[in-house]
């Protein structure tokens, strides 16, 4: 696979912003602010109409822990499965088992069901036990693409296993680099792992349009403020594409330097 800069994304704005900034790739989720959930059909659709770009689709049916009930897998079984059928160019996905390695038999059979698009291996990866292993285990199974941050918090304190993993995978499956990327962050890093793909939100906060408002009512999560926007943010996008380009020796508009 060739260098690859995918921006995750959960809103039509959002979407536009990253195709104008560069972006390669899209991975589509809902509720950035809560690590991502599966998508609405109907924002695929939007999405797809408004860029023209590969959509890879967040499926995660919850919150939390990727230690799914039989009803949220059966949830998981029925989202690969219409989303494969709606056009998606790929899936991302990740299922554990309770003594974290990863879950062999469920992620083939949600493999089975994609019918050939792509398939990510989500930051479910990062909580696995033994990282070699569950690499091994994505090999097996035909995942094209690992998300991870080298099971650390940030990709930048999970550089020296990044490297590792890049070294180990040979490109099958490509190794994507997420969690605190930016233009910076991929200067330092692709010479230090040899990675050529990153993921990035590139977000910026964007102030509610409301006049009015009634504060100390929260609808979600505490500290999560209603009247705070998660967007993302095209210059953004835009120098971390630069970034890229430069350090793999390459244009912007994908002729070698």
């Amino acid at each position: 696979m060739a260098r690859m800069l995918e921006v995750c994304v959960d809103s039509v704005e959002s979407a536009v912003c990253a195709a104008r900034g560069g972006a390669m790739r899209l991975e589509l989720c809902d509720s950035l602010v809560i690590g991502g959930v599966s998508p609405s059909e109907d924002l695929f659709r939007m999405v797809r109409e408004a860029v023209d770009l590969p959509i890879r689709v967040l499926l995660r049916p919850r919150f939390g822990d990727f230690l799914y009930s039989d009803s949220e897998f059966e949830l998981l079984r029925r989202q690969v499965r219409r989303f494969a059928a709606l056009g998606a160019d790929g899936v991302v996905i990740g299922v554990l088992t309770p003594d974290g390695a990863l879950d062999e038999p469920r992620m083939a059979e949600l493999i089975a069901l994609a019918g050939g698009c792509g398939v990510t291996l989500h930051r479910a990866f990062d909580l696995c036990r033994d990282p070699f292993e569950a690499l091994e285990a994505a090999r097996r199974l035909g995942v094209d693409t690992i998300l991870t941050s080298g099971q650390q918090a940030s990709c930048t304190q999970g550089a020296a296993l990044l490297r590792e993993l890049v070294a180990r995978s040979g490109g099958a499956p490509q190794i994507l680099i997420g969690a605190g990327v930016n233009a910076r962050v991929i200067a330092a890093l692709q010479p230090e792992t040899g990675a050529e793909a990153f993921h990035l939100s590139a977000k910026r906060i964007e102030d509610s349009r409301m006049t009015y408002r009634r504060e100390g009512v929260p609808m979600g999560l505490p500290g999560i403020s209603e009247y705070e926007l998660w967007r993302c943010d095209e210059d953004g996008v835009r120098a971390a594409r630069q970034t890229l380009d430069a350090c793999l020796g390459v244009r912007s508009e994908g002729e070698p330097l």
